[in-house]
């Protein structure tokens, strides 16, 4: 037989169950002879009715019941075997003196009950429990309450989160807060443990937050007053026109406001370069102060320092004008760094390999002066204490940097020359016969021209009074026959075929550009009619007679 919702009962009892039986546990005997496996201690456990065909007895102790079904052989038995719980009751005044130690007096059923004396429902009379011991949860007596379930606690908000350090407060001593927290945990219940994850805030704590925002604050016046230095507040400066100390500044080539300033500031001149810069912008052609040694004082208003660079008596540069020969660059070294003259000639002729030369520029045989075409116009700083061969590796450096630029190399297998070195040559001798920016194209086609191998004209020959006069370091334009003639050296393009050694001084850009791209007009002479900067050109030696006779008309020969 099966209960409803029960699924199968356990095996039925064995009469030698030593749960059941007499042996093992001994004690008072319950239900149809048997003993309670507990001594007669009366259980209590908490039961749910069962519908179907059952009927309910009680046991004896406080109450005890256990749900009863029959085996095969109708001996009565209990669906479970309940284990000891240790229970506090409440018993009325006198029921152990009349019971017995063992024994128990029912409660009488309560006569406002309805219930109390009406047959149980399915299946025969039921007895009422509530009221009496047998119920469970047994009855209580006054003013006990049987302990619930405790709720889940629902916190208010922890008075830690109301701490001073959010507050504003200040610390408090550390045992006191301690004892304080405690006191709050046992408030919240013996045992209860306390909750996790907050950390006790201390000055400690609010020094470093103190700190961090004390420094932000620093900082961001910090980057606030200097905001407002750049672009409110005038730039430090020094006043007048400096201490007597001169202080000589190298200004580079393509030197901006902002960058000469940095220079002078470093230097010792001005006190910063803003104060340069809006000096420099306030001031009438203040933009237009070149690269060069300027030869300034120390600690001069931004104003001063930029008047003084205007004025070229305080430029300590040395300055490569277009065609000018070496020689004369030599000299004005020496006299801007002070030394003996000729001292810069001789360190050039010495240290003319270390001076940064292309390679195709070395080892070239017969030349004057190896430099010669290399320094490249310009101004370049010279100043007292400056070391010669530094400034000459300035202009050197200049120069091959532009014919790099160019491509010369390239160029000059298209012109029908053997190197670069060739170009620059023609590109000096175009300066050093042109007298405007119109005759350098026309005169590089001369010189093109008269070195081709059909040139019967002048078989070859340049008939240049340039070149002469480099040789003799001279300028001179009035040479009679005679003495070019009677002169075989290479550089007389008179008695000497083709182009001479090498340059015969320093190009400039103009006369580079023309060297590179020649007119084609066929030009083959040419004459400066008077004698300066009139040069006129022909194309037959016939017009060349009439110009040759025009320029002996005007000069008096």
């Amino acid at each position: 037989m099966t209960e409803y919702g029960r699924g199968p009962h356990p095996e039925p009892w064995h009469p030698e169950d030593p749960l059941y039986g007499d042996g093992g546990w001994g004690g008072q005997q319950t239900h149809a002879g048997q003993q309670s496996p507990y001594g007669g201690q009366p259980q209590h456990y908490p039961q749910q009715p069962q519908y179907g065909e059952w009927s309910q007895e009680q046991q004896s102790g406080y109450g005890h019941q256990q749900y009863p079904y029959y085996d095969e052989q109708s001996h009565h038995q209990y669906a479970g075997h309940a284990q000891p719980q240790p229970q506090q009751h409440y018993q009325q005044p006198g029921a152990w003196d009349a019971a017995g130690p063992h024994g128990q007096v029912p409660y009488a059923p309560d006569p406002g009950d309805p219930y109390g004396q009406q047959p149980a429902a399915y299946g025969g009379e039921q007895p009422d429990f509530y009221g009496t011991e047998d119920a469970y949860p047994p009855p209580q007596p006054p003013g006990h309450r049987h302990p619930e379930a405790e709720p889940e606690s629902q916190d208010p908000p922890d008075e830690e989160e109301r701490h001073p350090f959010f507050t504003g407060g200040g610390d408090e001593d550390d045992d006191d807060e301690e004892h304080e927290l405690l006191s709050r945990r046992d408030r919240r219940g013996k045992g209860k443990p306390a909750k996790k994850g907050r950390k006790r805030r201390t000055g400690c704590a609010c020094m470093v937050v103190v700190l961090v925002f004390g420094g932000g604050l620093a900082g961001a016046g910090y980057y606030g007053y200097k905001f407002y230095q750049n672009r409110f507040a005038p730039a430090p400066d020094y006043t007048g026109d400096g201490t007597g100390q001169q202080i000589t500044v190298e200004i580079p080539k393509g030197a901006g406001g902002w960058d000469i300033g940095r220079r002078l500031k470093e230097a010792g001149v001005v006190k910063s370069a803003d104060a340069f810069v809006h000096a420099q912008s306030d001031i009438q052609g203040g933009s237009s102060i070149q690269a060069g040694a300027y030869l300034l004082r120390e600690h001069m208003s931004a104003a001063s320092a930029v008047k003084m660079m205007l004025d070229p008596k305080s430029q300590n540069n040395v300055v490569v004008t277009p065609g000018e020969r070496n020689g004369g660059v030599y000299e004005a070294i020496d006299k801007k760094l002070e030394l003996a003259d000729g001292t810069t000639q001789k360190v050039a002729q010495k240290e003319y390999k270390n001076l940064g030369l292309p390679v195709w520029a070395q080892n070239v045989s017969e030349v004057k002066d190896p430099l010669e075409g290399f320094f490249f116009p310009g101004d370049y700083a010279a100043a007292k204490g400056m070391k010669p061969d530094n400034i000459l590796k300035q202009m050197v450096a200049a120069a091959t940097s532009k014919y790099d630029a160019y491509g010369l190399t390239a160029k000059a297998r298209s012109l029908g020359l053997n190197d670069p070195f060739q170009l620059v040559t023609v590109a000096s001798l175009v300066q050093a016969e042109g007298k405007t920016h119109e005759d350098f194209r026309k005169m590089a086609e001369v010189v093109y021209n008269r070195l081709k191998p059909t040139n019967h004209e002048t078989n070859q020959l340049l008939q240049f009074d340039s070149t002469y006069n480099y040789l003799k370091g001279t300028s001179n334009i009035h040479i009679s026959e005679k003495e070019i003639n009677g002169n075989r050296n290479p550089y007389n393009t008179y008695t000497h075929k083709g182009l001479p050694p090498g340059p015969i001084g320093n190009p400039g850009e103009d006369a580079l550009k023309a060297a590179l791209n020649p007119t084609q007009d066929g030009w083959m002479y040419f004459v400066a009619t008077d004698g300066v900067n009139d040069t006129e050109f022909a194309k037959t030696l016939a017009e060349f007679q009439r110009l040759k006779e025009k320029f002996n008309a005007t000069s008096g020969n």
